[in-house]
């Protein structure tokens, strides 16, 4: 379903001078408003300070014509080139497939054909097992292929006879299984099997869409006998297919298909890809993938000298219809504009883009009206693609995602739940609590993103004196993890104000712009497994999963690791016999309780949902201090992650597994002055605004803050 107004810009993240490029959908049929807007709170809970955008039109403020611009989701092979080659006299076509879904509408493995004439030919997976398409001549093997098994498929035309025959044979066979054969056919002559069109592997031209009949399923070695072979193993970080053929017909992926699957020659022997990889000679395709709509451009913004770094957004308008496009502007390297510096955590914020959450219901629709909140949904609107909390269609897990696409998620005013004690925010929206405490207070400061600290590394943070991270920094690469370490042991301060982060292990690739890809190997809270022999990253070959599993824990970076999780549900910290020594005491100074934070617009409370603890098994420095630590979480349906649970009791670490739930607030020095502040719950910052920002979590991170960032303010209340 089209949404009536929405689109996405060419980057998320850019500095003075340069341009950034907004491509726009809009059902018209009047034109539509486009205005920039600086994003300081996007939390539309009449219960709390009201969003703040705050009006930039004299540097952008535009009105252009409505166009609608469609998303098409599908992955497979485009081979251009083939287009203005004959075939030879007859024909011969051959595959190895690894069908997940045969009992579907039937599905394209290998095709040449005009959607016009219906000239040319396809070998299609069907109900009644192999068929092969020619003109309109047709013939079916008749028998039901099995889900998630390989089998050599093959099809031949004779245009002199007009004969034609299809055949699948399994490779394993199973008990009483019929699965297998071969069926022949005359066709009337003469056979239209020649079109100059492209080869599409796993699709073929539709007449309404760039292809249609999408395949779900692996595809191995595709070949058209004396024309083309295609070797998957070749290429493989990339979005390109080689043909060994005579005729050099090489390809390109469209829509992501999933590679670095294994294929039918695997043993389990190897589990790298890169060590055997005529092992993992197969691409996964799958019928609701989605890389890069190609949107045309709308217009462009170059931004100008005199703006600040921060967090903006292209504010549409439309009749009834409201959206907005967030970017970032990031300061030059070196150039920094201010003593702090906050770190947009991009990569989250693409994993769990269009995440279809479960629970979108009638009363929750109902308070997306009735507080005006963004009411673009990914329940409906499924062809922008899925996030990497989703499945596909045929169950298995979405290991891309792009953010060349409308990102309906990340959006200002989004509600990710349905919270009866708060909001319901996650990531960009729940991380604008924080944005707009700094506001409050007076504290200027810097943006920058995960990408940009992956591509810039430790320089980029080396002038701030303090660093910031929002709500959930989950997903990171190793440039990211080094960067932020390096800061940290060279001077710099950190205040690791989140939960669940530093976690997964993502991957870029400069072959594959705008994606990130995510392997869920073994252990870790997660929605869908990797498969066996599947754990390796096709973008840089690197071994997937947590960082855990790669011996680089989040304690070693901020001294609590994700230790449980549970419902969106606050529960307040208790002060330690630290936080009154002589040492630590400035942390607390001005806060009135010792239990404090059972408040906020998160779950109600600044300790919940998912949980960091120290662990000194785990690397957490042994200079770490627990100034607090949350508790009352029994209550709530917490659980200890996985990964924790090493048999049936927590004897290798001394504590029960009720003891595993807990929050703890930790304090860590660190070498030339350099320290980390870490708070280790997602729902902490949603308890920043609470009683318009006058509360003791407001305080005692105003006092973090302060110190850190040697900044000189006096609390403001």
């Amino acid at each position: 379903m089209t949404a009536p107004l929405t689109g996405y810009a060419d980057k998320i993240s850019v500095r003075v001078g340069e341009k950034i490029a907004f491509k726009i959908s809009s059902v018209g049929p009047n034109p539509y408003n486009a205005t920039l807007v600086k994003i300081v709170r996007g939390d539309p809970n009449p219960d709390g300070p009201p969003p703040k955008f705050e009006d930039l039109s004299e540097f952008f403020d535009g009105r252009f014509a409505s166009r609608v611009q469609h998303a098409w989701p599908g992955s497979y092979g485009l081979v251009e080139g083939a287009a203005t080659l004959k075939l030879p006299a007859s024909l011969m076509i051959e595959a190895t497939i690894w069908p997940t879904l045969p009992d579907d509408v039937p599905q394209t493995v290998l095709s040449r054909r005009d959607a016009e004439s219906s000239a040319g030919f396809a070998l299609v997976l069907t109900p009644e097992g192999m068929v092969l398409e020619v003109g309109g001549a047709r013939v079916a093997v008749g028998k039901k292929l099995r889900t998630r098994t390989w089998y050599r498929v093959w099809a031949s035309a004779d245009p002199r006879t007009g004969t034609l025959r299809v055949g699948q044979q399994p490779l394993q066979r199973a008990h009483a299984i019929d699965d297998e054969g071969e069926a022949e056919t005359v066709a009337t002559l003469p056979l239209a099997l020649d079109a100059a069109r492209p080869v599409l592997i796993g699709a073929e031209q539709a007449k309404d869409r760039p292809a249609g009949r999408c395949f779900n399923g692996k595809i191995e070695a595709p070949s058209i006998a004396g024309l083309a072979a295609w070797d998957f193993v070749r290429r493989m970080d990339s979005m390109e297919i080689e043909d060994t053929g005579p005729n050099g017909l090489h390809g390109r992926l469209i829509n992501l298909p999933t590679r670095a699957m294994k294929g039918s020659a695997w043993t389990g022997a190897e589990r790298d890809w890169k060590k055997a990889p005529h092992h993992y000679a197969a691409i996964h395709f799958h019928d609701d993938d989605l890389h890069d709509c190609g949107w045309a451009d709308d217009f462009d913004f170059t931004i100008p000298k005199d703006m600040r770094s921060g967090v903006y957004g292209i504010q549409l308008s439309c009749g009834a219809h409201r959206d907005i496009i967030p970017f970032f502007v990031r300061p030059q390297v070196g150039k920094p504009q201010a003593k702090v510096c906050y770190i947009a955590a991009t990569f989250t914020y693409q994993v769990y883009s269009n995440f279809a959450r479960p629970g979108y219901d009638a009363p929750f629709r109902q308070r997306i009206a009735d507080w005006k909140a963004s009411a673009l949904h990914p329940v409906d609107h499924p062809d922008y693609g899925l996030s990497t909390y989703n499945v596909h269609r045929d169950g298995s897990g979405v290991a891309y995602s792009s953010r060349l696409r409308p990102l309906l998620t990340w959006r200002p005013n989004f509600l990710s739940y349905n919270d009866p004690r708060g909001s319901g925010l996650r990531h960009l929206p729940a991380d604008t609590h924080l944005t707009g405490w700094l506001d409050r207070l007076g504290v200027a400061y810097d943006v920058i993103t995960d990408h940009d600290l992956d591509e810039k590394g430790p320089a980029l943070l080396a002038s701030y004196k303090v660093v910031l991270t929002g709500t959930h920094p989950e997903y990171h690469t190793a440039n990211t993890l080094d960067a932020l370490q390096t800061y940290t042991e060279t001077g710099g301060r950190l205040m690791y104000l989140g939960g669940n982060g530093f976690y997964w292990r993502v991957a870029l690739s400069e072959k594959v712009p705008g994606a990130i890809e995510l392997r869920r190997t073994e252990g870790g809270i997660r929605l869908w497994a990797a498969e066996p022999g599947e754990y390796y990253h096709s973008f840089d070959g690197n071994y997937g999963g947590l960082w855990r599993r790669s011996d680089r824990p989040p304690n070693l970076l901020c001294g609590i690791g994700f230790s449980s999780q549970g419902t969106f549900w606050g529960d307040a910290y208790r002060q330690a016999p630290a936080a009154r020594d002589n040492t630590h005491a400035w942390v607390f100074e001005g806060v009135k309780d010792e239990l404090f934070g059972g408040y906020g617009l998160s779950g109600g409370g600044a300790a919940g949902f998912e949980l960091d603890r120290l662990d000194y098994r785990l690397g957490s420095p042994l200079n770490a201090v627990v100034l607090a630590s949350s508790e009352g979480h029994e209550r709530k349906n917490f659980v200890v992650v996985h990964e924790e649970r090493l048999g049936f009791d927590t004897t290798i670490t001394g504590e029960t597994l009720e003891e595993l739930i807990r929050a703890d607030m930790t304090y860590i020095e660190k070498p030339a002055g350099g320290a980390v502040f870490s708070v280790g719950s997602i729902t902490y910052c949603g308890s920043l605004p609470h009683n318009k920002f006058d509360n003791d979590v407001s305080r005692l991170t105003f006092n973090v803050l302060n110190r850190f960032g040697e900044l000189g303010l006096k609390w403001p209340f």
